[in-house]
């Protein structure tokens, strides 16, 4: 079986053979996820940053972010290393600073973890640090909610992306939710704590800038924004996905997979390309900047795809404006604070169908 020997050659030729698909535009974010990036010794991560320094036009002040789990930041000497590599953004899996939440979340982290890593990330330096928080669990009354909010933003914390609690399919938590042997989640205790957290996170002064994710002013997630604005990226890796503006294509999951067909120089460790068609396109736009504190813009939609699609969607959302999940500004679509909570089901409602 290859292991990590063998992907981060591959990894490094990867890069070599797709240095053309930003078409030489400045690479303003990295972004090292999906998996654990941050078991990869240093001199790995130092070997792969260098190469892409190497490879493409990285901006003198990219965000390079690592994300990490609590239980990896466990040495000074470790993040002192990450920072030497390039690294300047921390994003952190926390989930939540109760032992109760954890266990019942299955992380192989407790709450002391969860809280000493944040103090020693800022002792080495890392002023740009981001966690997930978790709300709505069955564990997690609203005065927990409330102090693990208040933790964050007691330590200063930049930058938070808060989830309901899912249960997903066919995993052990799903299996023991539906025998009855573990509690599961109440829709109602999820709205009304993420109602909590956006009056919370306003009175700090965090902006709620997409659904999901608030930030002091100036810590904004650049890498998530490009996602969200619509702009091209590259995915190196298994399981990575790429956007050149008009196409989508992800890599083979299996790592045996993509490391052989790297080494073999075939395009078969890419798994599938998709190509968007105008409505694809304009659907995709619906659904990203509805969930962003910029709303939808009818003029962009009427320079991108043409000003009959732009009023269609002005009198499509009319319904939502009027019972106040949707504000129009000037030509702005945003959604409410009641409309937040419906964010996907409204996006959906709103998609145009044919090609």
């Amino acid at each position: 079986m290859k292991g990590k020997n063998d992907f981060i050659p591959a990894l490094l030729k990867e890069m070599e053979r797709r240095r053309e698909y930003l078409a030489g535009e400045t690479v303003a974010t990295v972004y090292f996820g999906g998996g654990t990036p941050s078991l990869l010794e240093t001199d790995e991560l130092d070997r792969i940053m260098r190469r892409l320094r190497a490879i493409f036009p990285l901006a003198p002040d990219a965000e390079i972010t690592l994300e990490a789990n609590p239980d990896d930041i466990n040495t000074p000497a470790r993040l002192a290393a990450w920072r030497s590599a390039g690294i300047n953004r921390l994003s952190i899996g926390v989930q939540s600073f109760f032992e109760e939440d954890l266990r019942w979340m299955n992380r192989a982290h407790d709450a002391r973890q969860a809280l000493d890593c944040l103090g020693m990330a800022q002792r080495e330096g890392f002023d740009n640090l981001s966690i997930d928080l978790i709300y709505g669990g069955p564990t997690l009354p609203d005065s927990h909610w409330r102090q693990n909010v208040d933790r964050a933003i007691d330590l200063g914390v930049q930058h938070l992306s808060c989830y309901a609690l899912t249960v997903e399919p066919r995993t052990a938590l799903d299996t023991l939710v539906r025998r009855h042997q573990s509690q599961g989640v109440d829709p109602d205790d999820q709205a009304r704590q993420f109602h909590l957290l956006m009056d919370w996170m306003a009175g700090a002064g965090y902006e709620h800038y997409e659904i999901s994710n608030f930030a002091i002013p100036g810590h904004r997630s650049r890498h998530n924004a490009s996602y969200w604005q619509g702009k091209p990226y590259l995915g190196l890796g298994p399981s990575a996905h790429s956007f050149d503006g008009v196409s989508r294509q992800w890599n083979v999951a299996n790592n045996a997979q993509y490391v052989a067909a790297i080494d073999d120089g075939q395009e078969s460790f890419v798994a599938e390309k998709e190509v968007l068609t105008p409505v694809q396109q304009l659907n995709e736009y619906i659904m990203i900047s509805l969930r962003t504190i910029e709303g939808s813009s009818l003029s962009l939609i009427g320079r991108r795809f043409g000003e009959q699609r732009a009023e269609q969607l002005r009198q499509r959302a009319g319904r939502y404006i009027e019972d106040g999940k949707i504000g129009l500004f000037s030509d702005v679509l945003r959604l409410t604070t009641e409309g937040r909570l419906l964010a996907d089901g409204i996006a959906a409602d709103l998609f145009f169908e044919g090609q």
